[in-house]
């Protein structure tokens, strides 16, 4: 018998293993009591007029991902998890994506759209690095960065002080960014109960305990707000 196979069974276990899914909605909002816009209120006077205000019902990139690592769970990707390197492009001045959620030891790339140069570099705990000045042609191949350790990276550029991303480095692949209206769906998830947390940089992180069940769906709908804690 053929080392294939052998090996055949055990892939077909693996595909068709039976597994759940995690869906919802995540929205911000602002803290109650806040004064509201035109109240005739402070923001409304010739001191405060022009600060800028957050609009909490305009916040994009949340993340929604399962608390990690996982014992005894084999790490599979889900369906969401494109199996092409991932990248962030400098395009306008600007890093695109500006949040993206990746696992422990994915490489990134970094691509430079623009035609005047650009500099990648973070200080984060999780990876400290710096690609440099550069711009397309590349000397040899596309800059990228390999992140071994799990936590937030900031990344700018040292150049263009506007320019700033995020990359949130998880311990497993259970995850899942949210799309224009705030819906997410983290699909092959095994069986069990987890802690699900919701993630937005700028508002306090959400955690629900959550229970999978084989083949089952979840619905979990998280709203983030200041001072809300875990």
């Amino acid at each position: 018998m053929s080392r294939f196979l052998l090996v055949l069974p055990l892939l077909l276990v693996l595909v068709s293993a039976p597994a759940g899914t995690i869906t919802g909605n995540v929205r911000a909002q602002g803290k109650p009591g806040a004064e509201p816009e035109g109240s005739g209120g402070k923001y409304d006077s010739r001191q405060f007029k022009f600060v800028e205000r957050v609009d909490y019902d305009a916040m994009r990139d949340f993340i929604v991902y399962i608390e990690g690592p996982i014992a005894g769970k084999a790490p599979e990707k889900p369906a969401q998890i494109v199996t092409a390197r991932p990248s962030v492009a400098q395009h306008k001045a600007m890093f695109e994506p500006h949040v993206l959620p990746i696992l422990k030891g994915t490489t990134v790339e970094w691509p430079n759209n623009d035609d005047i140069l650009h500099n990648v570099f973070s200080c984060s705990e999780p990876a400290r690095f710096d690609l440099g000045l550069y711009k397309r042609p590349y000397t040899n191949q596309i800059p990228s960065v390999t992140f071994t350790n799990a936590g937030r990276v900031d990344v700018f550029c040292s150049i263009h002080t506007r320019m700033s991303c995020i990359v949130m480095v998880l311990e497993n692949p259970w995850f899942a960014s949210t799309g224009d209206k705030g819906n997410y769906s983290i699909t092959n998830v095994p069986a069990g109960t987890y802690q699900l947390k919701a993630w937005h940089e700028r508002l306090p992180i959400r955690s629900r305990e959550v229970t999978v069940t084989d083949n089952g769906v979840v619905k979990v709908d998280f709203v983030l707000s200041p001072g809300s804690g875990l």
